[in-house]
């Protein structure tokens, strides 16, 4: 999927899509909502809310197998981190790299495991 078809996922929307990306098979609603309620104080019916909307948004789909909807992502975690990345590059830094990195770094602290971590991928990146 390209980049810009990735759904604008809300806060509340991670989680559901958390649940669904963490099942090895498509999970039912109850599924969803039972792991939800030992998470959160949300409702069953504000997960099954969200459900909908994710579903509306193109982020799920599902299957009808008699009374019981089976969800499954449509969207890999992967392409939602990096549309998501893209997106709070774009708003908060104009879409540049450097000053976001240059910021977390000075507010950030690094163990030294992190800072030759960080120095081997700069140098993968060089190559």
């Amino acid at each position: 999927m390209n980049l810009k078809n990735i759904p604008n996922i809300t806060a509340a929307e991670w989680e559901i899509m958390k649940i669904c990306w963490m099942k090895p098979a498509p999970c039912t609603a109850n599924e969803i909502v039972k792991a939800l309620e030992e998470l959160t104080d949300w409702k069953p019916n504000t997960i099954k809310t969200l459900i909908g909307r994710l579903v509306k948004k193109g982020a799920l789909g599902f299957q009808e197998e008699g009374r019981v909807y089976i969800y499954s992502p449509l969207v890999t975690e992967e392409e939602c981190i990096q549309a998501e990345s893209k997106s709070f590059l774009a708003r908060v830094f104009g879409g540049a790299l450097k000053p976001m990195l240059v910021t977390f770094l000075q507010e950030e602290k690094l163990s030294r495991d992190d800072i030759e971590e960080l120095k081997q991928l700069l140098e993968e990146r060089k190559e």
